[in-house]
């Protein structure tokens, strides 16, 4: 690039003040300052695109290299899932082959129960209702009310034998 030293830009400034003159130098220097300025940001926006485009090559090329290397793994799993599958119903094809014979497995009759899962069963609770973690065993053996109860029947509940209704004195 072109070296511009001290010397060399007051010797432009000289013969720019002789050639222009006082009157007109200030309005030619804010418009070279201008010029200067638009040039500097074309070549910073010409960097800027070069670099942009620079990083979106390398962004394809990873972009590539992933999706082979993805590939490869899917196909990998592939090939590990249909193996195992394979190994399965061999597996599957030599016991139903054993219990369709009545053949017995490692000493013992097999009655070909084991072919059929279990079964879900509910456990019938009422999953709506709030429960607390005490157990109810402890609350029973420590006596911890566990309902509600009336007024009317708190008091029939603790109210002497002899005063109940029904009985005579």
């Amino acid at each position: 690039m072109i070296d511009f030293g001290f010397d060399k830009l007051a010797l432009i400034g000289a013969v720019a003040l002789v050639v222009i003159g006082p009157e007109r130098l200030p309005r030619v220097a804010r418009t070279i300052g201008h010029l200067l300025g638009k040039a500097q940001r074309y070549v910073s926006d010409v960097k800027a695109e070069v670099s942009r485009s620079i990083e979106l090559e390398e962004l394809q090329k990873m972009k590539t290299e992933m999706e082979s290397a993805a590939s490869n793994m899917a196909s990998t799993v592939q090939q590990e899932v249909d193996s195992a599958n394979k190994a399965f119903d061999q597996t599957w094809a030599d016991v139903s082959h054993a219990a369709s014979g009545e053949t017995s497995l490692s000493g013992y009759a097999y009655d070909g129960s084991a072919l059929h899962p279990p079964v879900y069963r509910s456990p019938k609770k009422n999953w709506r209702l709030k429960r607390g973690a005490t157990p109810q065993w402890y609350k029973q053996r420590v006596g911890v009310r566990r309902h509600a109860q009336s007024g009317a029947a708190r008091v029939a509940r603790f109210r002497p034998p002899s005063l109940r209704p029904g009985r005579s004195l």
